[in-house]
């Protein structure tokens, strides 16, 4: 294939508009938008008259874009759990980029994994291909005593990180049956992760802060060769301040009305420990993401801003001995992470290169935000079913 990719896009809020979209219409070489679909009729209509998407390629669902045909591949951008979406463009005989998360339940991925085709999904952990990672991962190359490795994300709000973007919201709200079946949705699989009658607070806090966030740190850590074997302690807690600003906004739709801070420590496959802290903090300066790990000849620490802010530069620092001197290197990269997710995705649909992460990476962080919430409901008696309360030794019946 010498032509550009034909794509179809499903979903059209911000993550597509602030995004994908513009990368996308400044690639001509390797994309053509030959179809959008999105819940709201209205904001399909606005998209495609912003990318000159003819009115007979905007559509209300999935299932309409791809009986639609003229497509090569799709990019899965909604909300919530994409499974049902990744299984329908598979049946299609489409390959995809899936944004995060794949899912919210093992088995969900398990019965991905048992009928897609592997090379058809690349899982949307774009940090994975931005240059200041690629450079960390080469000066770790030959390092086999790393003793830690630590991350921590500073989350403001999401309306702070996107006002520059202009994202257009839906001009009217959805129709009541769609936002019926989303609802259920995400009952059903809030059961099925944490059993009936789950706390609502827990469950935003695996959905939105670990399976659809920090998750991206841990596509980081596999990057960097760095895999946690387990988890040994994990905290869940939530605090206010008298001077607070900033209101979340639409942010509680992801993480809760009151969005939490978590942490987590365990092993190292190599022998190491890390740890893991999210936090939503509303009226902090501006997004921050760090990962930094420790070895017994110096560090490595990559400074990541708001992943909105398109060819804003990663900062990688690596700290060593020279002579009898401390010797530490920046380099910032301004290097797009999205941008080159997508020039992999294309090499994908056209050569059938292997992604970064696919249907098994996407499992395996499944698995690991799992076992967090199971360590925490472990420790603190909290009593959980489903598949997390499977993991632990109090599940609920």
């Amino acid at each position: 294939m010498t032509a550009p990719v034909r794509l179809g896009v499903l979903g059209l809020g911000a993550v597509a508009q602030a995004v994908h979209l513009p990368l996308v219409a400044r690639r001509p070489e390797l994309f053509r938008l030959a179809g959008i679909a999105d819940l709201s009729r209205g904001l399909c209509d606005l998209m495609g008259d912003r990318y000159n998407i003819p009115p007979s390629r905007r559509f209300g669902s999935l299932e309409e874009l791809l009986a639609a045909g003229g497509l090569d591949a799709v990019l899965v951008l909604n909300r919530g759990s994409h499974a049902r979406q990744v299984a329908a463009v598979a049946a299609a005989g489409l390959p995809m980029l899936c944004e995060k998360p794949l899912g919210y339940t093992i088995a969900e991925a398990d019965d991905l994994i048992g009928r897609v085709p592997a090379a058809k999904v690349l899982l949307g952990y774009m940090k994975q291909y931005d240059p200041a990672v690629a450079a960390a991962r080469a000066a770790l190359a030959g390092i086999d005593d790393v003793r830690s490795v630590d991350v921590t994300v500073l989350h403001p709000t999401g309306a702070s990180q996107l006002t520059h973007a202009r994202v257009v919201p839906a001009p009217a709200p959805l129709p009541a049956r769609a936002q019926q079946e989303a609802d259920n949705e995400d009952r059903l699989l809030g059961a099925a992760a944490l059993g009936e009658g789950y706390d609502e607070s827990l469950w935003r806090a695996y959905r939105g802060a670990l399976v659809s966030s920090l998750a991206h740190d841990l596509s980081v850590l596999r990057s960097l060769r760095q895999h946690p074997l387990d988890v040994e302690h994990a905290d869940i807690w939530r605090q206010d301040s008298a001077s607070g600003g900033r209101d979340p906004g639409r942010d509680r739709r992801s993480f809760g009305d009151h969005p939490p801070s978590i942490q987590a420590a365990g092993r190292l496959a190599g022998g190491g420990r890390y740890t893991l802290a999210w936090h939503y903090l509303p009226d902090f300066p501006a997004y921050r993401e760090t990962v930094c790990v420790v070895h017994g000849r110096g560090s490595v620490e990559l400074v990541f801003p708001s992943p909105y802010l398109l060819h804003a530069p990663t900062e990688l620092r690596v700290t060593s001995l020279d002579g009898t001197a401390e010797r530490t290197d920046l380099r910032r990269s301004t290097g797009e992470a999205f941008e080159a997710q997508l020039e992999a995705f294309a090499r994908l649909v056209r050569d059938g290169a292997p992604p970064y992460s696919g249907l098994g990476e996407g499992r395996e962080d499944i698995g690991l935000c799992q076992s967090i919430v199971a360590a925490f409901a472990e420790r603190t008696g909290m009593p959980v079913g489903g598949e997390i309360g499977s993991l632990t030794s109090r599940a609920l019946a």
